[in-house]
């Protein structure tokens, strides 16, 4: 490599000497330049790439020590040799204080050892300037790194600090250094609260790497406190021996609260903050260990919200989540401090009562649990009303184990929900054998489709007055392979909380309607096909569209098809409903209240409903005839449809005497099995060429 050479002397001959002396040197190769001046000098060293300078300080315009201190500020980082002679030693000495790297005496430039000492301070500023760069590489490493890094030396004085030790610790690096290690790193064990020996003094007595004790806390010099961890080794010298220690380490503040929050996570519903299953399991374990050493009881309730899917599907999610929170606030009400609210998932909660003298006493927390789901909640401007069905299994009687007492209280739920909802059933063995069919049943009943299972049967509805035929009812039968005929109120309830009366009820839709056409042209022509409606079928976004597309494929005129919707289901949400009900009116669909009498409808909203026909619930219609009955209920629903301008029909017409009591109070229609039971197909169709025989009517 060759080294750029800047001689500045105003003397040809030591200009000369110095460049023939250069130029044969073996150390070289050397480029020469020369400048007699020092302005001259100072201009060729601004452009840069001279390595090393050869001055001497006398110059024309310029004499003394003001020429070196010119060269040295201009260039700083450049090597300067000064050429002096024996007289300027003093001269030499004071620029060799102020930075030179040395100087050559006048009368002695031809000397080999001018090239070499050349050499040597070329090279010599090389490494200097190397070492510099890496000195600063690793401080700006060190200063960029989050965690904090603190040296020592043999005594365990601290001689460094990066920045985020001086943030950390509350020393400044000058501060520092000098003070042991453990007055500026002040530790104490996070539990005990006694001061921690310094890892550092630990390495530097057994020359070997060190950990921080878990738990370790940082003592700021501020009196604040930072949680810490990580390591401290020892520094070596080029000989392999000790030199020092160096020890890293970081906050863990927020890894510690980023692991409180992961680990409550874990255990807790994301939704409601409630414990989880997991969190929900362990607490049941724990409180079935305490009852055996104390000899009390344990029950658990398994809840599940009444008609929330219909909410839910209606309002939306957001809606829904709303009201699990709503819910999860007042059940975390109703409980002591003792025990846990938990939920499982969907509208499914599960509540622990622990250290109960008898099982019995579950039953004081249940009604509290069913008062306060009672009341309406407020949600998003909407009043929504919510109640919940109850199981309950205890400890020791219903089970040992968390698994079985949650299964067995989930087995009572649903007795709970068949027993008409909003009310609590405690777990009996001989549920268990209800759950079994029940689980049954749905799991055939979700290829009861495919497998082309459903038919339909038709029970006619008729003109009390004529005896005429004035429509259909379609009534859903499940004929299964091994079971037989499986009646509707075995199997849609199950359908209904699972979900499946969806598609099943959009099948049974399609095929009245395909089978009414089929009978038009066949030339009978019964005036309607009335079709039973599902609360969660007529809460799907997609219902109204799905009624106009079947009446489309099946070609079936929307005046003869009659939907049936049960009071219940109408007026709850009753804004809602009515929308949905005249999107149907403008259709041409009829409409029906089903069971009418049986719910609670309000009468400013049965006016604004745009309905057809008044369905009378058999119940009442059975109870004309009764000894503690007049039928006074009877006639005020024949009397309200007629007053509101809808028909009336009566369901379950079973016995002459009921017959002659609804033509008495002019009901218009009727149906039951005084008139016919439901038929096939085939049947009704025969039915409808012959109509319902005269003496039924006498």
């Amino acid at each position: 490599m060759t080294n750029r050479v800047l001689i500045v002397t105003a003397d040809p001959d030591d200009a000369r000497a110095l460049e023939l002396a250069l130029r044969k040197a073996k150390d070289g190769p050397f480029d020469i330049e020369w400048a007699a001046r020092l302005s001259d000098a100072l201009a060729r060293l601004r452009a840069g790439g001279i390595d090393a300078i050869l001055a001497d300080l006398s110059l024309p315009d310029s004499q003394g020590i003001e020429t070196f201190d010119q060269l040295f500020a201009t260039n700083p980082q450049t090597p300067i040799l000064t050429l002096s002679a024996v007289e300027d030693d003093a001269l030499a000495t004071e620029a060799v204080q102020r930075g030179a790297q040395g100087a050559l005496s006048k009368g002695h430039f031809g000397s080999s050892l001018v090239p070499q000492s050349l050499r040597n301070i070329i090279q010599r500023k090389a490494v200097e300037e190397s070492l510099y760069l890496e000195k600063t590489r690793a401080e700006i490493t060190l200063n960029s790194i989050s965690d904090a890094v603190i040296g020592t030396d043999m005594s365990g004085n601290v001689d460094y600090l990066n920045v985020a030790a001086e943030h950390m610790t509350g020393w400044t690096r000058e501060e520092a250094r000098g003070h042991p290690i453990s007055e500026v790193m002040q530790i104490i064990n996070g539990t005990t609260r006694e001061s921690e020996r310094n890892p550092v003094e630990l390495v530097l007595q057994l020359d070997k790497p060190m950990g921080l004790t878990a738990g370790t806390v940082l003592i700021r010099r501020d009196g604040k406190e930072a949680p810490i961890e990580d390591s401290a080794a020892p520094i070596h010298d080029l000989n392999g021996q000790i030199a020092g220690a160096v020890i890293v380490f970081h906050d863990i503040t927020a890894a510690q609260a980023m692991r409180v929050k992961m680990t409550h996570l874990a255990h807790h519903d994301f939704l409601t903050d409630l414990p989880n299953r997991v969190l929900l399991n362990d607490r049941i374990t724990q409180a079935i260990a305490l009852a055996k050493r104390r000899g009390t009881h344990v029950a658990v309730l398994f809840l599940d919200l009444d008609n929330f899917k219909r909410i839910n599907d209606s309002l939306g999610h957001e809606t829904g989540d709303k009201l699990l929170q709503s819910v999860a606030l007042r059940l975390s009400a109703c409980v002591r401090g003792s025990d846990t609210v938990s939920r499982l998932g969907g509208d499914e909660f599960v509540v622990l009562v622990t250290e109960d003298k008898y099982a019995e006493d579950a039953v004081v927390t249940a009604d509290k649990i069913l008062a306060a789901l009672a009341a309406p909640h407020a949600i998003d401007k909407h009043e929504l009303h919510v109640t919940t069905s109850i199981g309950i299994s205890s400890y020791p009687a219903d089970g040992g184990d968390t698994e079985t007492l949650i299964k067995n209280a989930d087995t009572a739920m649903y007795h709970a929900k068949e027993m008409g909802r909003d009310n609590y059933q405690f777990f009996k063995r001989e549920m268990n054998v209800r759950a079994v069919e029940r689980q049954v049943i749905e799991s055939h009943l979700r290829h009861a489709l495919e497998r082309q299972e459903f038919v339909l049967h038709y029970q006619p509805k008729v003109n009390l007055a004529t005896g005429a035929i004035t429509g259909a009812e379609a009534l859903l039968r499940w004929v299964h392979p091994e079971w037989g005929v499986v009646l509707p109120e075995r199997f849609v309830p199950i359908a209904e909380d699972c979900g499946l009366i969806v598609p099943i009820g959009r099948w049974v839709l399609r095929e009245a309607c395909a089978q009414a056409r089929r009978w038009e042209d066949a030339g009978l022509k019964p005036a309607s096909i009335a079709v039973n409606i599902s609360a969660l079928e007529f809460r799907r976004e997609d219902f109204v569209e799905g009624v106009r597309a079947i009446l489309s494929e099946t070609a079936l005129e929307p005046r003869c098809l009659q939907l049936e919707i049960t009071e219940s289901v109408l007026m709850h949400h009753a804004a809602s409903s009515t929308a949905i009900l005249q999107q149907l009116k403008d259709m041409g669909v009829q409409l029906a209240v089903d069971d009418f009498g049986t719910g609670y409808s309000s009468l400013s909203y049965l006016h604004l409903f745009p309905i057809d026909v008044l369905k009378i619930d058999g119940s009442f219609v059975q109870d004309i005839d009764s000894i503690n009955n007049n039928g006074s209920i009877v006639s005020a629903v024949i009397a309200m449809g007629t007053s509101l301008k809808q028909r009336v029909i009566a369901e379950g017409v079973e016995k002459p005497g009921q017959l002659a009591f609804l033509k008495a109070q002019h009901c218009e229609e009727g149906q039951g099995y005084f008139f016919s039971r439901p038929l096939v197909a085939e049947e009704f169709a025969a039915l409808l060429a012959t109509g319902i025989p005269e003496a039924a009517f006498d």
